[in-house]
């Protein structure tokens, strides 16, 4: 069993990821990191933090502006959903791994092949649900073998504030939902 000892707790879920060995031990700067960004990836992050940043406003309203924050979010989620399939139409460098878990810090994924511990990734994760996409660089911690292949925890060494925050929130939503899902499965 692999070890949950991150600053950020991990939520089991399935997601796409993307793996590209990283070439050498120098990590990138924030500059460099957004450097390596695609457009489409860039323009999703621009959206979803403007769009944080609209919601939060529109939420302090009283609640005659119930029906605008509503909307507001329906269009926004009609946008996302549009970036997203553009995202996906993109051919995506590395190697496909499985996802199985993600934080704020880490994420463990499912590959064919063993990866090496203490080896570094370009990682890009695609969490469809949320329509979350983030790049990142990862270190492999522990590598062990499962049913479907070989299960890895890697820690991200190289992410931007702002994805780590886009990721703890994705892992707190999806953990509410799963746990409201666990409750009406008790309930009935």
């Amino acid at each position: 069993m692999i070890s949950r000892d991150s600053s950020y707790f991990t939520v089991p879920y399935q997601f796409s990821a993307f793996l590209s060995p990283w070439p050498n031990n120098a990590l990138p700067s924030d500059e460099q990191l957004e450097a390596l960004k695609s457009p489409g990836l860039k323009l999703v992050g621009e959206v979803k933090l403007l769009e944080a940043q609209c919601l939060h406003y529109l939420r302090n309203l009283d609640n005659d502006a119930k029906a605008v924050v509503d909307f507001m979010k329906l269009q926004s989620r009609k946008v996302d959903l549009v970036l997203h399939y553009l995202l996906e139409q993109q051919a995506h460098q590395g190697q496909k791994a499985q996802g199985d878990s993600f934080g704020g810090s880490g994420m463990t994924v499912i590959t064919a092949e063993p990866l090496q511990p203490d080896t570094r990734w370009q990682t890009t994760l695609y969490v469809q649900e949320e329509l979350l996409c983030v790049l990142c660089i990862a270190q492999v911690k522990h590598c062990v073998p499962c049913d479907d292949g070989h299960l890895s925890e890697l820690d991200f060494i190289a992410i931007s504030d702002a994805d780590v925050e886009q990721l703890v929130q994705a892992s707190l939503r999806i953990q509410q939902k799963q746990l409201r899902a666990r409750k009406q499965q008790l309930e009935t």
